[in-house]
């Protein structure tokens, strides 16, 4: 042995171990950049509507959360449509619990103009487009509503292929609703598990009957509810991280795989359907 070589493998082992913390460091630094206050401020931030209406979404923008006219929601006597349930009707969820709903929230708008905005566009979910028989009906949403699917909560305008999910604006009216229970969850319409309204501070004012929640539930107002799940975006491509649950920062790389592997399959399949 030289008597250089043991100052050799020191030298080998040091860049290693450099080598190492750098790249360990810049893991860090981008799940502390996820998990900032700013960050998260930035992330729960709603974004304005283009027609100049008020916040009406969920972290991260998006535009609004509901679901069209003539969506079914499965009650525990039934498939209801959306606009003829009522506040203290009771809907089912995925945990198996029925709870009961505690607001409804209306909004309608009109086509001005040779065409829609895109945050307003309804994306249609094909039958069969997530899976053997999910949903069962066509499903429209807006393109902010979030699906519970691989354990997060994901856009459906994240999940758009141009296929068999893609924006429906071929109409002159579009009517939308949603479901507010006492804490953020997940119920079943047309068969997909789909969200119920996130409630921030004063997101609730989004809808036309916003009135009617504040003089029912005063203290309310200003309430932010808790995700039911961690809610990720696809923006430019690139997968984006919008809000953490408690213990989420190695579920955060999980989420980041996921959410590809999910709208891979669902593209692989829309390949093989007849839409």
């Amino acid at each position: 042995m030289s008597d250089n070589e043991p100052n050799t493998r020191h030298d080998r082992a040091r860049r290693q171990f450099l080598g190492l913390a750098t790249a360990t460091s810049a893991r860090v630094a981008l799940v502390a950049a996820a998990l900032s206050p700013s960050s998260i401020a930035h992330a729960k931030g709603m974004k304005w509507w283009k027609h100049g209406g008020k916040p009406h979404g969920k972290p991260g923008g998006g535009g609004p959360m509901c679901f069209l006219r003539g969506t079914s929601v499965m009650t525990p006597t039934g498939e209801v449509f959306i606009e003829d349930l009522q506040i203290g009707d009771r809907v089912e969820t995925v945990g198996g619990k029925a709870r009961a709903i505690k607001w409804i929230g209306r909004q309608s708008y009109r086509r001005s103009g040779s065409a829609w905005k895109d945050d307003m566009v309804p994306i249609r979910i094909w039958r069969h487009a997530l899976g053997h028989k999910t949903p069962h009906r066509d499903l429209y949403l807006s393109p902010g509503h979030a699906l519970l699917m691989g354990g997060v909560l994901i856009r459906v305008k994240d999940l758009v292929n141009g296929t068999s999910i893609a924006p429906a604006p071929h109409r002159e009216a579009i009517e939308y609703f949603q479901i507010v229970l006492d804490s953020h969850d997940v119920i079943l319409a047309e068969g997909v598990p789909s969200e119920t309204f996130l409630l921030t501070a004063n997101n609730i004012e989004g809808f036309a009957n916003f009135v009617e929640f504040t003089r029912l539930y005063p203290g309310d107002r200003h309430r932010s509810m808790t995700p039911y799940a961690p809610i990720v975006s696809l923006d430019s491509g690139r997968e984006h991280l919008k809000a953490l649950l408690p213990r989420g920062v190695r579920r955060a790389f999980q989420m980041r795989e996921s959410v590809q592997d999910i709208y891979g399959r669902i593209a692989a399949r829309a390949g093989h359907m007849v839409v």
